[in-house]
């Protein structure tokens, strides 16, 4: 018998300073059991960094035709295209080509994300932005993660701030092209 997702809730006070959004965000995510702690942390902070009417998660790892966060306006097309972790190049091109913005989270090396895209056909290359944090910044904030969770995240001047169930810390939010 396979064993199915473990839903964890996250209740968020959101102070996106960057961009002016300030919220509190009652968020649900479905882990699945292949999914480590930091890359679900990972797609948390991608939805809250990038919080705007119509976010969604998508189906999770099921859904290979969708990105791991996607926003629709009010008439259901498709305008950004958000993965988590390390999207091959293939996926950035489709994404480009069917939204306004594509973005990528990742927890992992930068430079090793994005090598693999080097030379590669990525439609708009160089309005796709990967997105990621200091070295063990997503990691040490996972270890807090439990099923019912209370987090404040800050984002100010490029920086974010996150407390997860009274662990803190804090991380520069490193921003590059994929081109």
């Amino acid at each position: 018998m396979a064993i199915g997702a473990t839903i964890h809730t996250f209740t968020v006070q959101l102070s996106d300073v960057d961009r002016g959004v300030y919220d509190e965000l009652a968020v649900r995510v479905a882990r699945h059991p292949s999914e480590t702690a930091p890359y679900m942390l990972t797609r948390v902070l991608a939805y809250c960094l990038e919080y705007e009417e119509g976010i969604a998660f998508s189906e999770g790892v099921s859904a290979t035709d969708e990105p791991a966060v996607l926003v629709r306006d009010l008439t259901g097309s498709l305008t950004a295209w958000i993965e988590v972790g390390a999207p091959d190049a293939a996926r950035l091109h489709t994404g480009s080509m069917k939204a306004e913005r594509v973005a990528v989270y990742t927890h992992r090396d930068p430079e090793k994300v994005a090598a693999p895209w080097a030379g590669k056909r990525i439609h708009r290359a160089d309005e796709v932005l990967l997105h990621s944090f200091d070295p063990g910044f997503v990691e040490t904030m996972a270890d807090a993660i439990e099923r019912r969770n209370t987090a404040t995240l800050t984002r100010t001047e490029g920086r974010v701030y996150l407390e997860l169930n009274g662990a803190s810390g804090e991380s520069d939010v490193h921003t590059r092209t994929a081109a």
